[in-house]
């Protein structure tokens, strides 16, 4: 049951959207060098703070009981890749303990999923999203910079089934002429098991992905191929502020999803700030700069609550809105810091 939130500390933003979702990296590390978020050729292999250099289990769990206070029901674990960052588990059970965490997940590339799924379900985790831009081998292994392959993660997602994770999220971002091809294809492996795959448009996060608009496949678009091929029906969305628009096949073989954030953006409803590994809070996945929290971590949760509180009401990100004009901003931080 949902702990309320603290009658003075219940924020609005300038836009008035209220703060219920937190994303939170625990690492800034990959095993993967894709192109969209962290390419090879501009992220060396050795990238990464050192230990000292990301928050603490004690100050995460500072952090989410101070967001906790102020509504924030939501919370994803991402990275880097997460899965990277040393007892995971145990971090994961002390945050699900969190009074007012109802909704506690993880965003993972799912190749390190098979041996930790099943203790990351007994410490509390509850759902799972994992990124799958291929499943022809050869294209999925170039697109993970040459680090990865699809039977691992195939595996990963295997055994979080088997731990008793269902409805996995399995998203895609599409680049048109890169894995445009794969949308069907992952769509038939998906159907009827109970997992909804998601299709992302390709965004201009960060500043050395080499975003082209011209390589982004609108959900509209890719929504007609697959109707094509499976007639779809819209369902409402589940709750307000939902990134996904959701399509069921009418069939009954399950449903997809489409992220818009280029085509349709939805920053009208976005109530979702993102901390990075370091303690640096954004309030938009494409904030030019981060704002530090670790002096104030040290104060406890309500010191943490008070100074999320007065920073959400000062927010007025509107980022996919503006894309384009004069008030957008040209610098972003780099998905992998964050999270996506």
């Amino acid at each position: 049951m949902s702990a309320q939130p603290h009658p003075l500390l219940a924020p609005l933003d300038r836009l008035g959207r209220p703060l219920r979702d937190l994303r939170l990296s625990v690492i800034e590390a990959c095993n993967f060098r894709c192109g969209y978020c962290m390419p090879a050729d501009r992220v060396p292999d050795d990238y990464g703070l050192d230990a000292a250099g990301r928050l603490s289990f004690d100050e995460i769990e500072a952090l989410v009981r101070g967001a906790a206070r102020l509504g924030v029901s939501k919370l994803r674990i991402t990275g880097g890749e997460p899965l990277l960052r040393k007892g995971l588990p145990a971090l994961v059970a002390r945050l699900a303990r969190i009074d007012g965490i109802d909704d506690l997940a993880m965003t993972t590339n799912g190749t390190l999923l098979a041996p930790h799924a099943r203790a990351l379900r007994e410490a509390g985790l509850r759902r799972l999203t994992v990124s799958l831009d291929a499943l022809e081998p050869a294209l999925f292994r170039s697109l993970s910079g040459g680090r990865g392959e699809v039977a691992d993660v195939l595996a990963g997602i295997a055994a979080a089934e088997a731990a008793g994770f269902d409805a996995l999220k399995i998203n895609c971002v599409v680049q048109r002429g890169v894995n445009d091809d794969q949308a069907l294809a992952l769509v038939e492996r998906f159907r009827g098991s109970g997992h909804v795959v998601r299709f992302i448009e390709y965004m201009d996060v960060g500043t050395c992905n080499g975003w082209r608009r011209d390589r982004v496949v609108p959900s509209a678009e890719l929504r007609a191929r697959i109707h094509a091929r499976w007639p779809l029906r819209a369902l409402d969305a589940q709750y307000r502020g939902e990134v996904a628009e959701r399509h069921a096949f009418i069939d009954g073989g399950g449903e997809v999803g489409f992220v818009s954030s280029v085509t349709a953006p939805f920053c009208g409803d976005c109530h979702r700030a993102r901390v990075s590994a370091d303690g640096r809070l954004y309030t938009c996945l494409f904030s030019a700069e981060g704002i530090d929290l670790r002096p104030t971590l040290a104060q406890g949760e309500l010191a943490v609550a008070e100074r999320l509180a007065g920073l959400w009401r000062a927010r007025a990100d509107r980022y996919s809105e503006v894309r384009g004009s004069a008030d957008a901003p040209r610098r972003h931080v780099e998905m992998f810091l964050i999270g996506g």
